[in-house]
């Protein structure tokens, strides 16, 4: 056991390579790019520590080339996430009672890992499977993750430091246990770095895990178990598996030691596992937690007072990087009609000069949707708009599937603020455009207000520092993340705890100690030097 009250490194955030043309760092980026796009890279599953193969091969197709097969994954069956669940139940014992030093320790050196000489490995892959450009895969796969893991470990400390008061003769403390049971991770496609961060912040805590991350982000996510065996996670504490996700629902929320779930996805699957949930509470050792992140329609609000360039710009960044598939990404902005010419025309300006195609080429600002459902769908919002009465394209709105799934980026005009576009979630490369008249200011902050049922990200441009406390106090529940002149994306580590509420989740807040709060079971212990020796207080005389 530690003898020692033990320090750790100070975390800041992980600097971002700007990967400008001809630098060292994007030629080693997009060399191992092309040496992995040659691979056919095996992916099995990991339970217990050990590779698990499986008879049924899935063969994985890049974004940008739907023909191209860079590997293929083992899928399993229930017969594995019963294994997964046992061998999380077999490592339990050891990894909770190891000292939170030896654990803090594991993680620290995966982020070194990641920053040192794996860095290109997991861009690379994330570029591969998820289509991002070099700087969207390095702020994510990269710094985000570090991030992650190295905040993390100085937020853990934090907590543990955190102890009752003591009054005289007695001495109180705050005992920060793992959960009693498993834990389950359920991770999306769209962001490497939480994908290896929600099973690794559980683990951090002395839990053991079950993750399963999608299956349109294995071959990042193959990479993350490899950085987290290579930096000494025991045997049996995270688990990957690949499952049916409904299937795999049921089994493990069944299951009598289920403990928490920790999940990003879609409101429709996390409200039916919260459901299941309320279906087993009778089966349950204890009450599992719960914390999820499910979308967003997240809002740009523009007062009359708003710089135009810095509007246009942060619509152009805020909803086409990375396709528009950010749970964070502007999707519906309202703009006053003053402005609207304006910044029609610098966003015009910068769209035509944006290069959309293959990460491989690091000049590509846009690149391709996940997969074809993606693309479908994203087709259908923008072929609808082309024949609606109270909406129309007015930029982009080109869909070419010869090759990959690319989806232009597309900004739809429309005259209804409640045009389907601009109430739901899309998870792509469209923005809706809703133009205001100037007086109708506070009319239109109510609109932004009632129209989502989600509340997960949103901005205000403004210079009138009166508009923007109006806006600020009115779309107080609209948003969990609030940005002032300044796009909805981007939150970073330590910085802006991330979460939204209403149909978004449970604001848990990743990247604060908000989140590790939720994987440990406090225990108060009191200590009492002298005990009393007769029942009698003063009062009795």
């Amino acid at each position: 056991m530690s003898k020692a009250i033990s320090q750790v490194p100070y975390a800041i955030n992980e600097p971002v390579r700007t990967y400008e043309p001809g630098s060292t760092e994007v030629k080693s980026l997009i060399s191992t790019y092309k040496k992995m796009w040659k691979e056919n890279t095996e992916i099995p599953m990991v339970i217990g520590g050990n590779e698990v193969k499986t008879k049924k091969q899935v063969t994985l197709y890049s974004p940008q080339d739907h023909q191209h097969s860079f590997g293929f994954y083992h899928k399993g069956t229930m017969e594995h996430v019963d294994k997964a669940i046992e061998a999380a139940l077999a490592a339990k014992a050891q990894w909770s009672n190891l000292a939170w030093e030896q654990r803090a320790s594991i993680f620290l050196k995966a982020a070194d890992l990641i920053a040192g000489p794996y860095r290109d490995r997991l861009n690379a892959a994330t570029m591969i499977g998820q289509s991002k450009n070099v700087y969207q895969a390095e702020i994510d796969s990269a710094c985000e993750l570090i991030d992650f893991l190295r905040f993390n470990v100085e937020f853990m400390t934090e907590m543990y430091s955190e102890q009752p008061i003591s009054d005289h003769g007695i001495w109180n403390r705050a005992e920060y246990r793992p959960l009693e049971g498993f834990c389950f991770a359920v991770t999306p496609f769209n962001f490497t770095a939480i994908s290896g961060n929600l099973p690794s912040c559980m683990a951090m805590m002395g839990n053991v895990v079950v993750w399963k991350p999608s299956d349109k982000q294995i071959l990042s996510a193959k990479v993350i178990m490899d950085i987290f065996m290579e930096a000494g996670l025991p045997d049996g504490v995270i688990n990957m598996i690949f499952t049916d996700g409904k299937d795999t629902a049921e089994k493990v929320l069944a299951h009598p030691d289920f403990a928490a779930l920790h999940f990003t996805g879609s409101t429709q699957v996390f409200q039916g596992m919260w459901k299941m949930m309320g279906d087993n509470i009778h089966r349950y050792k204890t009450y599992p937690r719960i914390v999820g992140e499910t979308g967003g329609k997240d809002f740009v609000m523009v007062h009359s007072s708003a710089d135009v360039e810095a509007v246009a710009t942060a619509l152009v960044r805020g909803a086409f990087e990375y396709q528009g598939q950010k749970c964070s990404a502007a999707s519906r902005a309202y703009i006053p009609k003053s402005l609207w010419k304006e910044v029609k025309k610098v966003m015009e300006s910068q769209l035509k000069s944006i290069k959309m195609g293959s990460p491989e080429d690091p000049s590509n600002f846009v690149n391709a949707v996940i997969d074809k459902n993606s693309f479908e769908k994203c087709k259908g919002y923008i072929d609808r708009a082309k024949k609606a009465k109270d909406a129309k394209v007015i930029l982009g709105g080109k869909c070419d599937d010869k090759k990959g799934w690319f989806v232009e980026p597309t900004v739809i005009e429309a005259t209804d603020p409640y045009y389907e576009s601009m109430c739901e979630e899309i998870f792509g490369p469209i923005l809706s455009v809703y133009v205001y008249e100037d007086k109708n200011w506070s009319e239109t902050l109510k609109i932004v207000d009632q129209t989502s049922p989600y509340s997960l990200t949103g901005s205000v441009f403004a210079q009138d520092r009166y508009a923007i406390d109006e806006a600020y106090k009115a779309l107080e529940n609209a948003s969990g993340n609030f940005y002032i002149n300044d796009k909805p994306t981007g939150a970073v580590v330590g910085q802006q705890p991330f979460g939204g509420a209403r149909a978004s989740g449970t604001n848990d807040k990743a990247g604060s100690k908000m989140n590790l709060l939720r994987w440990v079971s406090v225990r108060s212990i009191k200590e009492t030097f002298v005990s009393p020796k007769d029942y009698k207080y003063p009062f009795l005389g």
